[in-house]
């Protein structure tokens, strides 16, 4: 751009008096000051866009790409001609009626290098980047395929404290590499406006951070935040967008439950250890049923079940760990793509998401991609998986003794995520990372121990084929306790057939086995907590981090809340934690 910028300026010294340093200032200044036309012409497809602001309206035509470039200045001039017409008739109804005059045409014309481009031209070759179109007597700068935001959407609930972050989208660009400046209102927020259009009062806002995310003071409480971003890749830019907050930011709820844990997570560890967070976060769709309301969490104050709030909270725990991985359940297929990606890509987490069957929620995990990158996934329904592979033949034959066993667990739409990620500070060292949701219903043992079954041969199988040897990292919310044979199945790699739990759903549905392990005995990296899931009818330890002790090692284990802090509101999830279960957070070390 600076190069066709340096041409014109050449150019138009040549027709100046040498007599002129004031004219060539004004032209320095329109130059710099020329609005911008936005192309928008791929490769491959049949139409492009222009798009540019005139006489304060905004324009954008969709053109063909194999079409002259006269009948789309044509199309502009003609449009122009049109809303004369309009005016001088609204004026005439007004009884403002003036002679008539022929207008002249407005020219519109299109240069390159300071020459005119021809209109035979086609569209995909005349519309070049730092070409200039000329509207009458406004210039503009072609921007072909500048950096574009597709998307820019900032949190409808803002919360001092808590970190904002906004939803962005890029195309010919890069989130990392955009530019940002937040503004506060400087008077608080009383009248209401359009969501996400920025005030045209400018002078009424003042300046504040100029980072990717935000965390509002108790100073910004009744005020709105205003976002300007610039969307880049590397050195270039596209068109500028702001974004202004829909309500002003409120207060927060004082100190939450995970606070003092972030005090053991407050830097991103060093190679060769990994921190990893397991953690249910209880589904939307879950959390705003009359069920939860009025039994489950009756205890709970509405406001801290509504899903912004909640969203504020776990956004600030899961950015405060720094982990490298993470694995979540019970997330929301919307809360995933609209809250979560953007919140962790702005700490430097990617994501996957397997979203469960005939439900609107599923498991997500997220890694640091300064330190792994994504290699595969093999995700599967445990269901689907247990009646139609054959490598669970076995099993399925076993289970088919009793046919009401058999239904319940095919009818199950339980689901394993499994991903194998490569470890960026040592090629060719890999991790597989499983998470999981099983079964939850208390009397479910059996159930749960099949589909541990099924997911065990599974991440043996797809270890075997895709990188023998690459070790374990087993999280999720398992709904069983330790002395539940799922517990015992991954810890001992085996459960007899008299085990409790192949009759926990009564003699009708018992189907007693021995159930084997292809994997080695797996530890529980956390331990056996008192509790990871606390509400008022239950408290036990239903989640868990398992790893293979000869592949890693356990380095810290970040302290669970007290019974203290878990019970300040009685249970969970209550104003100061956004869950009923507690997050799962351990550091471990890579062996030798």
């Amino acid at each position: 751009m600076l190069n066709h910028l340096s041409t014109a300026l050449t150019l138009f010294t040549r027709r100046l008096p040498a007599s002129s340093p004031r004219t060539f200032s004004g032209v320095l200044r329109r130059l710099c000051r020329m609005e911008a036309a936005v192309v928008r012409c791929l490769p491959g497809e049949p139409k492009l866009t222009i798009s540019f602001c005139l006489q304060g309206s905004h324009k954008h035509m969709l053109r063909d790409q194999d079409e002259p470039l006269g009948k789309v200045l044509a199309r502009i001039s003609n449009g122009i001609a049109k809303n004369q017409s309009k005016a001088k008739k609204s004026k005439k109804n007004r009884g403002q009626e003036q002679p008539d005059e022929a207008a002249e045409p407005t020219v519109v014309k299109l240069f390159y290098d300071g020459e005119e481009v021809p209109e035979t031209v086609l569209n995909t070759e005349a519309w070049q980047d730092g070409s200039v179109l000329q509207v009458g007597d406004v210039k503009y700068s072609v921007q072909r395929n500048a950096p574009t935001f597709t998307t820019a959407e900032l949190p409808a609930s803002l919360l001092a404290g808590f970190p904002v972050c906004p939803k962005l989208e890029v195309e010919f660009g890069n989130v990392q590499d955009c530019e940002f400046t937040w503004f506060k209102e400087n008077c608080p927020h009383t009248r209401s406006e359009a969501p996400g259009e920025a005030s045209d009062q400018d002078s009424g806002w003042t300046q504040v951070g100029c980072e990717r995310v935000y965390i509002p003071s108790n100073q910004d409480i009744s005020f709105r935040l205003k976002l300007s971003c610039t969307p880049k890749d590397g050195s270039r830019s596209g068109l500028a967008k702001e974004l202004v907050s829909v309500g002003a930011v409120e207060a927060g709820p004082g100190v939450c439950l995970f606070d003092n844990r972030h005090a053991f997570t407050a830097k991103v560890t060093d190679w060769p250890t990994l921190r990893v967070v397991s953690y249910n976060i209880l589904a939307d769709i879950y959390a705003q049923t009359d069920l939860s309301k009025t039994v489950l969490y009756p205890y709970c104050a509405p406001y801290a079940l509504q899903l912004d709030y909640r969203q504020n909270l776990i956004k600030k725990e899961l950015a405060g760990y720094n982990s490298d991985i993470i694995c979540l359940q019970e997330v929301d297929k919307g809360v995933y793509v609209d809250s979560l990606t953007p919140a962790l890509d702005a700490f430097g987490l990617n994501g996957v998401f397997k979203v469960k069957e005939k439900q609107h929620e599923g498991l997500a995990t997220f890694y640091r991609r300064s330190k792994f990158r994504l290699l595969s996934s093999h995700d599967i329904m445990l269901s689907e998986a247990l009646s139609s592979d054959p490598m669970h033949a076995e099993l399925l034959e076993k289970v088919s003794a009793n046919g009401a066993l058999k239904n319940k667990i095919l009818q199950r739409s339980t689901s394993l995520q499994v991903t194998f990620l490569e470890d960026l500070n040592k090629p060719g060292r890999k991790v597989c990372v499983a998470n999981t949701h099983l079964y939850w219903h208390p009397k479910g043992g059996n159930v749960r121990l099949v589909q541990m079954g099924v997911a065990l041969k599974h991440l043996s199988h797809v270890i075997s084929k895709v990188a023998p040897g690459t070790p374990l990292v087993f999280c999720g919310d398992f709904n069983s306790t330790p002395n539940a044979g799922v517990f015992q199945l991954l810890s001992e790699a085996a459960v007899p057939p008299q085990h409790a739990d192949w009759s926990s759903s009564g003699l009708e549905e018992s189907c007693s086995m021995e159930l084997l392990s292809d994997i080695p005995p797996l530890l529980s990296a956390c331990g056996l907590p008192a509790y990871t899931n606390y509400v008022r009818g239950f408290q036990g330890c239903l989640d868990y981090i398992f790893v293979q002790p000869d592949c890693m090692q356990v380095e810290q284990v970040i302290p669970l809340p007290s019974l203290e802090e878990v019970t300040t509101y009685e249970a969970l999830p209550s104003v100061a934690h956004p869950s009923d279960h507690i997050a799962l957070v351990c550091d471990l070390r890579w062996n030798p």
